[in-house]
């Protein structure tokens, strides 16, 4: 069943649209948490991997880089909202993931729960890279942490995901969640 992975990407879409909402043409040169990566080059990926989530809600999603341009605020934060719809509505089960590597079936329960990690990491960072510096709610960050550590194996790491980084005995969950994935 959907629901609950359905959910946590709700509270993860709302947490990331407030994020955006801090956002300003005039910042898309700033530094972002990810390492190489500017504001405009994350909002670029954000699209497109909302795209790509949103497609998957069909059954079937085939991964390309598309190397653009971000769209205007508005229209990520509508494409997030998109995503959520999709997959409130009935889905295929699930999902063929098409790319030059290959095909691969995922569940859909696991693809929407890494849908919901992905945009809330990223909201964070966006959130970060505009000076809004809010905290991941402590529900969502507890629950995204206990799917980060099913979903992020070793060998993601240096790729995918910075080497985990130590956190304070009593840390938060937004600061444990934050520093398994790499982040300070």
């Amino acid at each position: 069943m959907l629901d609950g992975s359905v959910g946590l990407l709700d509270r993860a879409i709302a947490y990331t649209c407030g994020q955006l909402a801090g956002v300003q043409p005039d910042m898309l040169d700033r530094p972002t948490p990810c390492a190489r990566w500017s504001l405009g080059n994350l909002l670029a990926h954000m699209e497109d991997a909302l795209d790509a989530f949103t497609e998957a809600a069909g059954g079937r999603v085939a991964v390309g880089c598309a190397g653009c341009a971000p769209g205007p605020v508005p229209a990520i934060q509508a494409k997030a909202i998109a995503l959520v719809t999709a997959w409130t509505r009935p889905t295929p089960g699930d999902v063929v993931l098409e790319a030059a590597t290959g095909r691969l079936e995922l569940q859909s329960r696991l693809l929407v729960s890494t849908a919901a990690l992905e945009v809330t990491v990223h909201g964070w960072d966006v959130g970060r890279a505009t000076g809004r510096d809010v905290p991941v709610p402590t529900e969502l960050a507890a629950d995204l942490l206990e799917v980060a550590t099913w979903l992020v194996d070793p060998a993601d790491r240096g790729v995918r995901f910075a080497p985990a980084r130590p956190v304070p005995a009593g840390a938060s969950y937004d600061q444990r969640l934050l520093g398994f994935l790499g982040r300070t």
